[in-house]
């Protein structure tokens, strides 16, 4: 995860402490996965699909028995629980993903899998 790119900027969610390791939770023993993002400003417009790309990239390289929850920080954003709620909302999720113009965005910000 610390290389996905920011949409926006030429540096890593990592290099701008959007995601650190202390926002990543691994539960091996319930199969469950939470990150917690922090975007770089409360207005963030790239948000939803930062955390798009957090949740393709763990769908990508976790087992499918996981679950995952993607968050943003509390109080890191305006729309803070509208954002939670469509970044876990499965068909919200699925619907995104049909998007070809989002995938392309998504892909873009992914490291390439060599």
């Amino acid at each position: 995860m610390r290389d996905i790119k920011d949409p926006e900027h030429p540096n890593t969610l990592e290099d701008l402490r959007v995601v650190t390791e202390d926002s990543v939770e691994v539960d091996d023993e319930n199969s469950y996965v939470r990150v917690t993002f922090t975007p770089t400003v409360e207005h963030c417009s790239m948000a939803t699909v930062i955390g798009l790309c957090v949740r393709v990239k763990l769908l990508r390289s976790l087992p499918s028995r996981y679950k995952i929850d993607i968050r943003v920080a509390p109080g890191s954003h305006a729309t803070e629980d509208a954002l939670n709620k469509q970044l876990n909302d499965k068909e919200r999720v699925a619907a995104a993903l049909e998007n070809p113009n989002l995938v392309e965005m998504v892909d873009e910000c992914l490291p390439s899998e060599e």
